[in-house]
């Protein structure tokens, strides 16, 4: 960990062998052993304690000494902590036994692997491969080239091993066991969730910016505009809204210019060459391939324009405008002419056949549905390429939340290049909380061929200006993409002959024809291209990174 990275992690407990710590530590318990490394100032780390029995809470809540009490006593742990606002792990050490609780989306991920001295766990998975002597994971690599929807319980790197979102690592001095803690609400009346969404959102922005404190935000689409308005409620808000060069007006900057609120200053930011995509930049190492690799020239100068703590709408479109997946909820309850009507709508608007829709829905086919529109296996990949995904329940609620917990692990990144250029940032919809509103209301009800997002419009339209409550698109900046080609392209193919080729995952020579084909302005499978980039330079950025150090504790180093 290094470059203000902020972690924690700890042991088993009854540990024999030497303990060890990444450098720079601070051991906040002995038995079992528990660190932190960074700033964890302020509402990001909570601690309670009571009769031989401990408990943290890491990352963004508003857990008070009542809370941590209760949740310290709680027969079950995840239910104690359920519903609380905002996105954080917990850690409770009771009489031996260690529990450690990964949130239900993987915003605050635990990784954990096994050591000559016991298990050892850590909210990094590249320290923990440091500890290990493993590098990068090429199945892990193979699957995520294909899917970005990678096995929840692995990590990018070998040997280390990612606790599912929505799980529990329980440690003992026999060993180590995962089990599941979350699992989706029952569905009820479609008002109790807009109220209930209302509430969440609510919480996740007041969570972060309930101290005063000036926040920015992306004022562009529905999703940040949305928590730009929340956040506004408790402080001051600088709202950014990118353009290209020479536009002033269309868009994006036309909603943003009709949001006005007393402690909200807008700011724009002029997209120039120097931030199209694949912009050479150096590219910090994080935990795996970031979601914004080909962007980190823009993302790193919006980040800089903007103020330390900034909030995105990220997970917004997960939660809003999913994959036509409630067709299947729809066959299996008797809905036979919604389903057919809403197939059609969404094939019309994206110029397909609803047929494999409909079958696809019959047979409830829930993965193909999710998979709906991401085009064809890209061509550049080998036959061996591993592709082994976890299994999707026969149900829109499991598809959604897949998709949300593949965004927020993507996302994850993301929030480590940001901590690297001093920026704390935060997506609101990937909290719990906000996810258990939003499944509270049934699948069909959550989408609509004829309204925009109306789960979120419904919640928040009295907030919103009448323009931004009839918004039916978001801005796209697809042709900056070709451009980002044609003008990198001697770059782009120098990557072709990478890491990813030498690891036998790629044919450099059909991905050099798609680069060819990109910058020619063909059509392109940008989803599959942007993944191989960014697996690409974030090995290039992981192997020229130095590694994490760790250091054996001494015995007086063992007493916090």
């Amino acid at each position: 960990m290094s470059n203000g990275m902020r972690g924690t992690g700890g042991g088993q407990p009854g540990g024999t062998g030497s303990a060890v710590v990444p450098q720079g530590a601070r051991v906040r318990w002995s038995d079992p052993l528990w660190w932190t490394v960074g700033n964890w100032a302020g509402r990001l780390l909570c601690l309670g304690a009571g009769q031989s029995a401990r408990i943290a809470v890491f990352g963004v809540s508003e857990a008070g000494a009542a809370d941590l009490a209760r949740a310290l006593a709680a027969p079950d742990l995840g239910a104690a902590v359920r519903g609380w606002p905002g996105a954080f792990g917990v850690v409770r050490a009771v009489d031996g036994r260690v529990e450690v609780l990964a949130d239900a989306i993987g915003t605050v991920p635990v990784y954990w692997t096994r050591t000559a001295t016991g298990v050892v766990w850590s909210t990094h998975a590249r320290a923990l491969a440091a500890l290990a002597g493993d590098g990068p994971d090429p199945a892990w690599l193979g699957a995520y080239l294909r899917d970005q929807r990678v096995p929840a319980a692995r990590s990018a790197f070998a040997h280390v091993h990612r606790v599912p979102p929505g799980h529990r690592l329980v440690l003992t001095v026999r060993g180590a066991g995962v089990s599941p803690w979350w699992s989706a609400p029952a569905p009820g009346p479609y008002m109790g969730a807009v109220a209930r969404l209302r509430t969440a959102l609510t919480g996740a922005v007041r969570v972060r910016t309930g101290a005063g404190e000036p926040v920015s935000t992306d004022l562009a689409g529905m999703d940040s505009t949305t928590l730009t308005v929340l956040a506004e409620r408790y402080g001051p808000v600088t709202g950014i809204t990118a353009h290209p060069r020479g536009v002033t007006a269309g868009g994006d900057m036309d909603f943003a210019r009709t949001l006005t609120l007393p402690q909200l200053t807008r700011r724009t930011f002029e997209l120039t060459d120097r931030h199209l995509p694949f912009a050479e930049a150096e590219l910090p190492a994080t935990d795996q391939p970031p979601l914004s690799a080909h962007l980190w020239a823009m993302f790193s100068a919006q980040l800089a324009a903007g103020l330390p703590v900034h909030l995105t709408g990220d997970g917004g479109d997960h939660l809003f405008q999913p994959a036509p997946t409630h067709l299947a909820d729809l066959v299996a309850h008797g809905r036979l002419l919604r389903a057919a009507r809403d197939a059609g709508q969404w094939a019309r608007l994206r110029r397909i056949s609803p047929v494999p829709l409909l079958r696809d829905a019959f047979a409830r086919d829930v993965a193909a549905l999710a998979a709906s529109g991401a085009g064809a296996t890209a061509p550049w990949l080998t036959p061996g390429t591993a592709c082994h995904r976890d299994p999707v329940d026969r149900n829109a609620a499991a598809a959604l939340t897949d998709s949300l917990r593949a965004a927020a692990r993507r996302a994850q990144a993301d929030t480590e290049l940001a901590a690297s250029a001093g920026v704390e940032l935060h997506n609101p919809y990937h909290d719990a909380a906000v996810l258990d509103a939003v499944l509270t209301a049934r699948s069909w009800e959550r989408v609509s061929s004829t309204r925009y997002k109306p789960l979120l419009v419904d919640a928040f339209g009295d907030l919103l200006p009448a323009r931004h409550r009839a918004r039916t698109t978001k801005g796209t900046f697809e042709t900056s993409f070709h451009t980002g080609v044609r003008a990198r392209l001697p770059h782009l193919l120098d990557h072709c002959d990478g890491h990813l080729a030498a690891l036998g995952l790629i044919r450099p020579e059909r991905l050099r024809a798609a680069l060819h084909r990109a910058a020619l302005g063909a059509r392109t499978p940008w989803r599959a291209l942007l993944a191989v980039y960014g697996a690409e330079i974030w090995l290039r950025a992981v192997g020229n990174a130095p590694a994490p150090t760790w250091t054996v504790l001494t015995p007086a180093r063992r007493t916090p």
